[in-house]
């Protein structure tokens, strides 16, 4: 090889050394370049989780306040325990940026400060300390904590994505670089490798030697530009990857969410939000308030202009689950929202657009509604069970004595006139105790299987006289046998309750429809009415001309001594014992009215299963004998009342307080022949108790129950258990007599 080309070889294998090592250097940096790509897109996703993590503390906490269900106290837990390691590791990751460090310092204190606070009132709660919640939540620091806490993470969020589109910037051009120095080298190889094959005539041994040389090189430069080409896709596809995925999750969202411009056009949305709301990109939110009326959270006070979700967060003010409701002009069903909302900040730190988040909390409100109502209509039914049993225990006492008073003032009319309204009023005060015991679902029901088309025309021409002839009655019923298994009579009560409460709905006259249909109330029913169970029912419904209800009447039309007519017009009691009938019966009730053109109720009832019974007549009223009963009573006044009257129907009679003493009694050998207990008696021991002790010691007891309202003891699922037999208070004397020969086996014949 000559000097000269010995020259050029050496010369272009220090440009190939040079292109190797600036390419190795290179080739360090992309690797560097794309693990910091990572390292962002990590706390990216640790930044995202935290949020997540604080939003769901929240969310248990407030589940935990609206339902005081313990699995939202458990999970309140659950999310609280890994907060503060979450700070940590998100503190650990961004150690390498000591403005982010800073910013993760301030904001740790306010988060585990926010979560605290929500532990605390959620102690308070557990323990009912009102006192305590009122003065944690009148300081309203949680709010102003949260929205701190967001407001750190939004910034660290928009510095890290800052970061890491300046870091893929930065792998790009170096595997720009990188692939332009690699074809480099190839050209200078290709130089080399031309000169080398000049000199092969005078040094073919050494031109072998070299091209090998050269050749392995060049290998070695192919391998390295194929792994770093490896690197850079592996970073792309990663990159990609996490682009899909924020995009996935955008559009799979159930919140419908709006990005903004200042001036209120909407830049982006995702299909819940279309759904939902009917935005799309391009609209302008200010122009939308002329389709819908928009309510605050109560519903009656109207959202002003600069009120608006939009107005708020384009004035740079940030806001959490804002309330408000909307009336589309279009007819649709109005929609419960709760909105969040976050400005945009330019580089000068003006608004220049926004974030709006919105959640339809429309079917959770609706349900929140329904459960506070069902709870309260239950509330009210227990306390007016409770105070029912002592009432009707003076009312046996005072009707029992007038009855007895009236036939005694034969002689003297004026006094028996005096005893005559005294005995009317106490039945009066008896009917209204059982209106109320039906609406608290306390009646003893003797349900059987009813024919409903039969039940209905036979009803209806008892409403004809009743109603008036400005009243047109029509029927409509589903052709077929259908049957319902309920109490005849208290059906009967309920109907004429409905049809006359229609016919005051329409002084100037109308019509009254009923309507009897088979149907099938399914689950989405019954996940938007919470007392439901899914399946077939019998469904009656009761329909008028009337004026009509409004919402808010509606909603108290159940409960007991409300009404909307005029003093003396009304009990208010009508519908609520309807209502305790069917809820005692396994149905369900509904209401659907509308101001000026109407009401309709449905009463759906449970089918009934075989043939239908038939209504045994009444019994003649039956004579005394000479039996022995023991009288079982805690009430020394209703114990000496009945046990003068069953003297008077020429029996014996024992009488004990409680079940404690009856039993000694009975134990030292006291001859009866029947057991008359209440069924609530003090000591512990119930009616039913007493009467399954008294059979281990005499088999085949007959036993008579009476009470003032029923409870478990003796009626499960709305009817009387069977083979019991129960006298309800408050009783006459021939009702007494007649159940006395009844439970002693001796039915009069008529």
């Amino acid at each position: 090889m000559i000097p000269t080309q010995r020259v050029i070889l050496g010369a272009g294998l220090a440009i190939l050394l040079i292109i190797t090592a600036a390419s190795i250097g290179l080739d360090v940096k992309s690797r560097s370049d794309a693990a910091w790509v990572n390292h962002t897109v990590g706390v990216l996703k640790k930044i995202s989780d935290l949020r997540v993590l604080m939003r769901s503390a929240e969310s248990a906490a407030r589940g935990y306040e609206i339902y005081r269900n313990p699995s939202f106290s458990e999970e309140f837990q659950a999310v609280h325990a890994r907060i503060a390691p979450a700070l940590a590791d998100l503190k650990r990751s961004v150690r390498d940026t000591p403005e982010h460090v800073a910013l993760l310092e301030g904001t740790e204190p306010l988060a585990l400060r926010r979560i605290e606070i929500a532990a605390e009132v959620m102690r308070l709660r557990a323990g009912n300390d009102q006192a305590g919640i009122a003065a944690v939540q009148g300081k309203g620091e949680g709010r102003g904590l949260m929205d701190t806490v967001m407001g750190n993470f939004d910034h660290l969020s928009a510095e890290e994505e800052r970061l890491l589109a300046a870091r893929s910037q930065d792998s790009r051009r170096t595997g720009i670089v990188l692939l332009g120095i690699d074809v480099a080298g190839a050209l200078v190889i290709l130089l080399l490798v031309v000169m080398m094959m000049r000199g092969s005539r005078r040094s073919e041994g050494a031109l072998k030697s070299t091209l090998m040389e050269t050749t392995a090189a060049k290998q070695q430069l192919e391998a390295a530009v194929a792994e770093r080409t490896e690197h850079l896709v592996t970073a792309h596809d990663e990159l990609r990857l996490s682009v899909n995925v924020l995009q996935s999750t955008f559009h799979s969202m159930a919140e419908a969410v709006l990005v903004i411009d200042a001036e209120g056009n909407v830049l982006l949305s995702n299909p819940a939000a279309e759904r939902m709301l009917l935005h799309r990109t391009g609209m302008n939110l200010r122009n939308l308030r002329a389709m819908s009326i928009v309510l605050h959270g109560d519903g009656v006070t109207p959202l002003k202009a600069d009120e608006l979700p939009s107005a708020r967060v384009l004035r740079g003010e940030p806001f959490e689950n804002m309330e408000m409701i909307v009336h589309p002009h279009s007819g649709n069903a109005p929609r419960h929202l709760m909105i969040s909302g976050r400005p945009m900040l330019d580089g000068k730190g003006n608004v220049s657009g926004a974030v709006l988040v919105y959640h339809d909390a429309t079917t959770s409100r609706e349900t929140e509604r329904q459960l506070y109502q069902s709870q309260k209509l239950d509330a009210i039914g227990k306390l007016t069970g409770g105070v029912a049993h002592d009432f009707n225990n003076m009312l046996t006492v005072i009707s029992g004595n007038t009855e007895t008073l009236v036939a005694s003032l034969k002689q003297q009319p004026e006094l028996q006139r005096v005893a005559r309204l005294i005995d009317e009023a106490a039945e009066r005060c008896a009917e209204l105790i059982q209106h109320l015991l039906a609406f608290a679902r306390r009646q003893p029901l003797q349900p059987r299987n009813v024919e409903i088309n039969a039940a209905v025309a036979d009803i209806a021409k008892l409403l004809r006289p009743t109603l008036g002839e400005q009243i047109e009655i029509e029927t409509v019923l589903e052709q077929g046998q259908m049957t319902a298994h309920i109490d005849p009579s208290r059906l009967t009560n309920a109907l004429l309750n409905m049809a006359i409460n229609a016919r005051d709905a329409m002084p100037n006259g109308g019509k009254l429809l009923l309507e009897a249909h088979r149907v099938v109330l399914d689950q989405a029913y019954a996940q938007s009415n919470p007392d439901v169970r899914p399946g077939p029912y019998v469904m009656l419904a009761v329909s008028d001309t009337g004026t009509g209800m409004p919402a808010e009447v509606q909603q108290q039309a159940f409960e007991p001594f409300f009404t909307t007519k005029e003093v003396g017009k009304g009990s208010g009691l009508g519908l609520s014992m309807v209502y305790g009938f069917v809820k005692q019966s396994g149905g369900h009730i509904k209401i659907y009215s509308e101001e000026g053109h109407g009401t309709t109720i449905k009463l759906y009832l449970p089918p009934g299963e075989g043939m239908t019974e038939p209504v045994t007549s009444a019994a003649p009223p039956a004579e005394g004998g000479a039996e022995t009963i023991f009288v079982v009573e805690d009430d020394p006044l209703v114990r000496n009342f009945v046990t003068v009257q069953l003297q008077s129907l020429g029996y014996q009679t024992v009488a004990a307080p409680d079940g404690k003493a009856a039993l000694e009694l009975i134990r030292a050998g006291q001859p009866f022949d029947l057991l008359f207990t209440d069924v609530v008696i003090p000591g512990g021991m119930s009616g039913r108790d007493l009467a399954d002790k008294v059979a281990t010691i005499r088999p085949g007891v007959k036993v008579l129950y009476t009470s003032g309202y029923t409870d478990n003891a003796i009626v499960h699922h709305g009817k009387l258990d069977d083979g019991v037999m129960l006298l309800t208070k408050p009783y006459r004397r021939n009702q007494l007599a007649a159940m006395i020969r009844k439970a002693l086996g001796h039915m009069p014949t008529g």
